[in-house]
């Protein structure tokens, strides 16, 4: 099984989305925290308003759901930026210059 790549559509701004993940549906939340040096932050919900995963820092690097297996999502998540490695997504970059993936198989 091949691996699929499935592009999060983000904007630049905090905002709810309802998608399919690994024909599950889910309910994201991204927000901007001002604290310190400001990030953008994931909140996953299932489909009748449970959270799932909240408050998860939207990081270059790593897997965001390596440490979450238990719930089940069935894949990964990554975050990527056209900046250098290791970068995380500006205020105004979330979206455009940095991308949000979903990623199934091996």
């Amino acid at each position: 099984m091949a691996q699929t790549f499935t592009l999060i559509p983000l904007l630049p701004r905090g905002q709810r989305l309802t998608i399919a993940l690994a024909d599950v549906t889910y309910n994201l939340r991204v927000t901007w925290n001002d604290a310190e040096e400001g990030g953008y932050t994931l909140d996953i919900g299932d489909a009748s308003g449970n959270v799932l995963l909240a408050g998860a820092p939207l990081v270059t690097g790593s897997d965001l759901l390596a440490q979450h297996r238990h719930l089940g999502i069935g894949g990964s998540l990554f975050v990527t930026t056209d900046r250098d490695t290791g970068d995380v997504p500006t205020f105004d970059g979330l979206g455009l210059t940095s991308q949000l993936y979903f990623v199934t198989g091996p």
